[in-house]
């Protein structure tokens, strides 16, 4: 079925590779007017041959998110999909590390949504926010991510405040939560563990393999499926929930 987000506003950020490309190309695929962003505009080019908006945008700049909400006006949909996988236990971890990564997995999506909602509430159409969390989070507790893991929990309780607060106004909010999905980060963190564990890089990626019950990493493309769920109007009637996409990661 296609034209399933025709006449939609969509942005997503964090679209200049995996999860957040794979969905701004799903999205616009299915009729939907995409502005898709990163902080690396040059990883963004490739977009427009898909006849998609693209703009530089730091999520983490305030100014910046209230600039961009100001001159956009309006969406139907808002993907906050920009984070990052801190590694190490809490002792491994500082308060630099846990404050730098609050600051990007969590607070952005509270300016983004803060910044884009009062334009959906005017309207008065109603709209969907979708962010990215994980399985990672308070749904299961993983080795070495510690701070990952707080963050990701703390977005989950962010999706269903925002969800409770505004269900009688048409805003519906929900979370995303991958298992381990292969994307250029995964690649980034599979080759940095390589240069620690025997075995090396294929010792790396093969663990990672086998924590997925399914027996193989997930695509962007099929967490991009369930976002456009989530974007379109077939999921009028979900709100406030965690959408645990894992290969079983999580049983």
């Amino acid at each position: 079925m296609a034209g399933r987000l025709a006449g939609k506003r969509a942005l997503v950020t964090a679209a200049g590779q995996g999860i957040g490309r794979a969905t701004a190309l799903a999205f616009a695929a299915e009729g939907a007017s995409v502005l898709a962003t990163d902080i690396a505009d040059d990883k963004l080019a490739p977009l427009a041959d898909a006849l998609i908006a693209t703009r530089r945008l730091d999520v983490t700049d305030d100014d910046a998110v209230k600039t961009i909400a100001d001159e956009v006006g309006p969406l139907d949909v808002l993907f906050n999909c920009a984070g990052f996988v801190h590694h190490g236990t809490i002792l491994d971890a500082d308060p630099i590390d846990w404050d730098a990564s609050f600051v990007l997995n969590v607070r952005s999506m509270f300016m983004m949504i803060r910044a884009f909602l009062p334009k959906m509430l005017e309207r008065g159409v109603g709209a969907s926010i979708i962010n990215m969390a994980s399985s990672v989070s308070s749904i299961k507790g993983a080795p070495n991510r510690c701070v990952y893991g707080s963050t990701k929990a703390a977005v989950i309780g962010l999706t269903k405040s925002v969800a409770i607060d505004y269900i009688t106004l048409g805003i519906r909010c929900n979370a995303i939560c991958p298992g381990t999905i292969e994307t250029p980060s995964l690649e980034d963190r599979i080759a940095a563990q390589g240069t620690r564990v025997v075995g090396g890089t294929e010792a790396a990626r093969r663990a990672f393999v086998e924590r997925q019950p399914l027996g193989r990493l997930g695509t962007p493309e099929e967490v991009a499926a369930l976002a456009v769920y989530l974007a379109s109007d077939e999921s009028s009637f979900t709100t406030g929930a965690v959408h645990v996409i894992d290969g079983g990661f999580t049983l």
